[in-house]
């Protein structure tokens, strides 16, 4: 009785003729809605031990950020614009602990929008308790500022100090990191909109004309201007990597009687002549790896703040029109763009993959392990096998590396087709003066050697721009910070030494 009443209704509503109209109408939804969401990854990594940090962690994304590496295992840092006593701070971070039952979550003060709270909050992390750091996750630009209907020049202001706040947390901690030990693998993850490619055509040459930090900021479109934001984020992360990878990176040296593994290999002579020859073949890949992630467009942290619809994060940039409109395409927005879990799955993704150093470390671990049991076995054993040859083996293709300094989107590597800058003049004018230079401290009893700097040998590998572009806009952010810093009020005088003397070391 009660399936031929639901039949009945059933036929009175939807007529047998349009079941096939409604099953692919139902269809092309669920399709949709599925290619909207993006990929999910399909790696997994146990974070236990392993310390991260996460900026723009009470953002939609950065909360399921930390619950997602809290479930794993990882000791979180979650840097708060709040006062600690914020029921922001006291009731989530709380929440989080019990629902991934993981103790180790813990809330700092930290406001982004101030050089001295950052440099505040650095110098209390590297002086203060363990300074241990796996990863730092940039999750504050990802939000949006200004809206279509509401794009000043402040909110161009605030772009700029949220990028400056992501460069000067890498400068200042970076050397911390550096001097880690060398086992360690080290992330770094920017997280930018996915509006970069809108700023390609004229990415350069606004870049050039903003040089100044004297200049007031232009008013441009909304998507161009969170465009050219991520853009050199983009950028900037790339020729990090380019310095990381330049800099002299050589292999851990394990020892079997330690927790690190098996002792050094020790070269035979034609090793060490080709080592001689040429050092950039012993080389070992960094163990720092910084790449940039643009998670695709979210309800929350996109739509909505493109629209104007959320009053609490930009009040210059609420729009009642905005707000209406949200209302009015929900079901699209719903349908067509992420929710946050999907979102921070690229990030989690670009957290999770195996880096090029752990890959070379654990040939390397292989390696050394096989010429111990060589060592160890029977003299007999030895004479008939011969004298054992410990070689690299080749990286499994099947098999997805990290790439280093690489943009990801739908945990996937993006290729963008920035153009390079126009070719410098000609170096001869460089040349004769650093010449005359010479010749002149010759004259003063001055050594040869004391003319020579240490440079490091940065390969301009041509993506993103190239290496002259990743350079450029490291000027950029440096003239910009010094420039932000000056508008603020001079940190205590030991922080202030410290901290300058760290950010104004040129890894250009």
């Amino acid at each position: 009785m009660v399936l031929k009443a639901a039949y009945a209704l059933a036929t009175h509503v939807l007529p047998t003729g349009y079941y096939w109209h409604t099953a692919i109408g139902v269809g092309s939804v669920v399709i949709t809605y599925a290619f909207a969401q993006g990929k999910t990854t399909d790696r997994e990594r146990d974070l236990h031990a392993r310390t991260i940090l996460v900026t723009g962690a009470f953002t939609p994304l950065g909360l399921t950020t930390i619950s997602n590496l809290a479930s794993r295992g990882a000791n979180v840092i979650a840097l708060s614009p709040f006062p600690l006593e914020h029921p922001c701070n006291t009731l989530i971070i709380p929440a989080i602990r019990s629902t991934t039952k993981n103790e180790n979550i813990f809330a700092e003060h930290a406001d982004l929008t101030s050089s001295a709270s950052v440099r505040a909050f650095c110098t209390k992390f590297l002086t203060e308790g363990d300074q241990r750091l796996d990863g730092i996750v940039f999750a504050h630009e990802y939000t949006g500022a200004g809206s279509m209907f509401a794009n000043t020049a402040a909110h161009e202001q605030k772009r700029e100090v949220a990028s400056l706040a992501s460069f000067l947390f890498t400068t200042l901690l970076l050397p911390a990191l550096l001097v880690a030990p060398v086992e360690r693998d080290i992330r770094i993850v920017n997280v930018v909109n996915p509006f970069y490619a809108a700023a390609i055509p004229s990415f350069n040459a606004d870049l050039i004309a903003s040089m100044s930090p004297d200049e007031a900021p232009r008013k441009r479109p909304l998507f161009l201007a969170e465009g050219h934001r991520a853009l050199r984020t983009i950028v900037l992360t790339r020729h990090l990597q380019r310095i990381l990878n330049a800099l002299p990176n050589r292999a851990p040296t394990l020892d079997s009687k330690t927790p690190g593994g098996v002792p050094p290999e020790k070269p035979s002579p034609k090793e060490a002549q080709d080592d001689a020859e040429d050092k950039s073949k012993s080389k070992f890949p960094s163990n720092i790896v910084a790449v940039t992630v643009a998670p695709g467009i979210s309800r929350t942290e996109t739509v909505r703040v493109a629209l104007g619809a959320d009053k609490s994060v930009d009040p210059e940039g609420y729009s009642t029109f905005g707000f209406v409109l949200h209302i009015l395409l929900f079901p699209f927005i719903w349908l067509l763009a992420k929710s946050s879990d999907m979102a921070t799955q690229t990030v989690i993704h670009a957290l999770f993959l195996p880096t090029p150093f752990k890959r070379a470390l654990a040939h390397l671990a292989a390696a050394t392990a096989a010429a111990a049991a060589a060592e160890n076995a029977s003299p007999e054993a030895k004479k008939d096998e011969g004298p054992v040859e410990i070689e690299r083996p080749a990286p499994n293709s099947l098999t997805e590396i990290l790439k280093p300094g690489a943009l990801y989107r739908e945990c996937s590597v993006v290729t963008l087709p920035l153009p390079p800058l126009p070719e410098a003049p000609s170096e001869d004018s460089k040349d004769g003066a650093k010449s005359s230079k010479a010749k002149k401290s010759q004259k003063n009893g001055e050594e040869k050697t004391d003319l020579k700097e240490e440079v490091l040998d940065i390969e301009d590998d041509g993506e993103y721009g190239g290496e002259r572009v990743g350079r450029l806009t490291w000027e950029w952010f440096e003239a910009h910070l010094k420039a932000w810093e000056a508008k603020e009020e001079k940190p205590e005088e030991g922080v202030q030494a410290t901290a300058s003397a760290t950010s104004s070391s040129t890894f250009k």
